[in-house]
């Protein structure tokens, strides 16, 4: 598409000359904005994938991709009895990994002079090691003490706070107290730490402790029942056609299923809505740097007026003069958009090092973990996102070249020599 004339000419109209610095200066600055702009944007993009799937592997993690409990009543859910069986049947079904009892409920946690509201999960040691988030960061000493009537796990965060370790003790409070002729009295009982986990999520390493099934069916007086049983299926993305399938073989356990996409969805679509409201402001900063391509190259133009009235005359065509100077602006797109790519990429390989040493610089918390809910700032690179972006600086890069060049093909060799 591009002789050898052309591309000797565009190369020489990209080297400054004296008396002709400050279009060079003006090329160089869109370079350095398209490339910033392109590297901004694949950092961003990088960070909110990698927070929201940080986040719904967190959540899910914990909670499972979907729940069944009990029918409603004038109580709240009725529990469910005969879980173990249900448990089984539901691991049969395809799409489903695990299915694991649980009982929760809101309590207050006392240690020495800290308290705090948290809540409490109720599951076997089996459940709990099935539980991936929480039982990779527990020892197998804390499944084996992981029993009877005085056990629990708590998180990391609680520990820190509280002052808490192995063989310390934790008082439960609950609100849902016993009735006696004195009055509604909430029952209170102390437990002893075996087990200290970090689900990587600051939300749930303050606030979240497990007790050994039975002593959460004592401590919550639910006798042999269960609140719900939480499901991980093998692809999240496609729980609904697992919830189906679950419905369809229980419908006459006279059970509710709720998955993610139910309980989350608000949360997550505001997610989607952020980056995509981010991706397009963005980009505003890739198109002001195309508008400043646009002005040196119509610049260059008015200065190479006499250049291009001498090529005309001496046999370049229209079109080999249009093609010079797209090469002149494409060549500043391309260069700048390469080397946006490259720096993003980088960052986002290191960025949870360069947060670190920001941090030592400044003094400040850049991230803080109560804010975000996560402890470390994520990063996850979607080639996809990549190419979209190098594509779209390109094409940003190319139509702002095409005005300018069109305007020096037309450029009438006569006028342009005249007053030379």
């Amino acid at each position: 598409m591009f002789g050898s004339f052309e591309r000797m000419v565009a190369k020489r109209y990209l080297r400054a000359r004296k008396g002709e610095r400050f279009v060079s200066v003006i090329a160089i600055f869109s370079l350095i904005g398209i490339a910033l702009g392109v590297g901004t944007l694949i950092v961003v993009m990088a960070v909110m994938n990698g927070f929201k799937d940080d986040l719904l592997g967190r959540i899910l993690g914990l909670n499972g991709d979907l729940s069944v409990y009990g029918q409603m009543s004038y109580n709240g859910p009725q529990p469910i009895t005969d879980y173990d069986r249900l448990a089984s049947r539901m691991e049969k079904i395809p799409g489903v990994k695990v299915a694991i009892p649980f009982t929760e409920g809101q309590v207050l946690l006392s240690a020495g002079n800290y308290n705090s509201g948290g809540m409490v999960r109720g599951m076997s040691a089996e459940g709990l090691k099935k539980l991936t988030v929480v039982s990779k960061s527990l020892t197998p000493e804390s499944f084996e003490r992981f029993k009877g009537d005085d056990a629990i796990v708590i998180g990391k965060t609680l520990a820190d706070r509280a002052g808490l370790g192995i063989g310390s003790k934790v008082t439960l409070i609950s609100p849902q107290g016993s009735a006696t002729v004195m009055g509604n009295i909430p029952r209170i009982k102390a437990y002893t730490v075996v087990g200290i986990f970090d689900s990587g999520m600051h939300e749930y390493n303050s606030s979240y402790v497990f007790l050994p099934i039975s002593a959460a069916q004592k401590f919550f007086q639910i006798k042999d029942g269960v609140i719900g049983i939480q499901i991980s299926t093998t692809d999240p993305a496609k729980v609904q056609k697992t919830t189906q399938a679950l419905i369809s073989e229980f419908r006459e356990e006279n059970l509710r299923f709720l998955d993610w996409t139910q309980s989350n969805n608000a949360f997550f679509g505001a997610v989607q809505v952020e980056q995509n409201v981010m991706f397009l402001i963005l980009t505003l900063i890739i198109l002001v740097a195309a508008f400043n391509v646009i002005s040196s190259l119509i610049m260059m133009v008015k200065d190479k007026t006499r250049d291009i009235a001498i090529l005309r005359t001496m046999g370049a065509s229209r079109g080999a003069i249009m093609r010079i100077f797209l090469m002149c602006g494409a060549s500043v797109g391309v260069t700048g958009t390469f080397a946006g790519t490259i720096i993003g990429i980088l960052f986002c390989k290191n960025i949870e090092h360069i947060r670190q040493g920001l941090q030592k610089l400044t003094g400040t918390n850049l991230f803080n973990p109560e804010v975000y809910y996560l402890e470390h700032l994520p990063a996850k690179l979607d080639w996809a996102d990549v190419i979209q972006i190098v594509l779209m600086a390109l094409a940003l890069s190319l139509l702002a070249t095409l005005y300018p060049s069109w305007k020096a093909a037309r450029t009438d060799p006569v006028e342009g020599l005249r007053n030379e």
